[in-house]
């Protein structure tokens, strides 16, 4: 059943609101997926607060008039952590060696495909701030074990001179 004109509009207008809210934007060609696949995409996207959705070319060009689609495209939407989503995408593509990312947008900067890809090889938010936790904790670690050092060498010392003065 073919929708109306008001309902298009309506769902321009709710392309741009997604467009204005995410923080990361990926086009791609979801071609060869298979209803299973793309929903279980969907579920590892939602956990990431993401969403992917596939619209018809010529909505998307009225969302994104600077846009210009060939074939189908579905739509990542990224809204907090920009990367992870992305490397799920290009990590579910890879595996399903079917479809591939187009294009897409970080923030207001332009991604190709080759961009997004090196994107998806990034550490995520969570796995920089667990290297940045570890580098801050490596010097306290040091210094504890610098201490707990001298302490043992002392007990060391104490119990040497204990058996040599012929206590037990």
């Amino acid at each position: 059943m073919a929708k109306t004109r008001a309902q298009k509009e309506e769902q321009v207008k709710k392309l741009t609101d997604k467009f204005s809210r995410a923080k990361a934007v990926v086009f791609a060609d979801y071609k060869g997926l298979n209803m299973k696949q793309l929903s279980d995409l969907r579920d590892k996207l939602r956990e990431q607060n993401a969403e992917f959705s596939i619209t018809k070319n010529t909505l998307l060009e009225k969302a994104v008039p600077s846009s210009n689609f060939e074939g189908p495209t579905a739509t990542l939407f990224a809204y907090d952590d920009e990367i992870s989503p992305i490397k799920v995408l290009v990590k579910t593509l890879k595996d399903a060696t079917l479809g591939k990312v187009k294009s897409g947008f970080l923030g207001s900067t332009s991604l190709d495909e080759a961009k997004i890809i090196q994107l998806s090889s990034l550490p995520t938010k969570d796995e920089l701030r667990g290297k940045t936790v570890g580098v801050l904790v490596a010097p306290l670690q040091g210094i504890l074990s610098v201490l707990n050092g001298n302490l043992r060498n002392l007990v060391y010392a104490l119990d040497a001179i204990k058996k040599q003065r012929g206590g037990v």
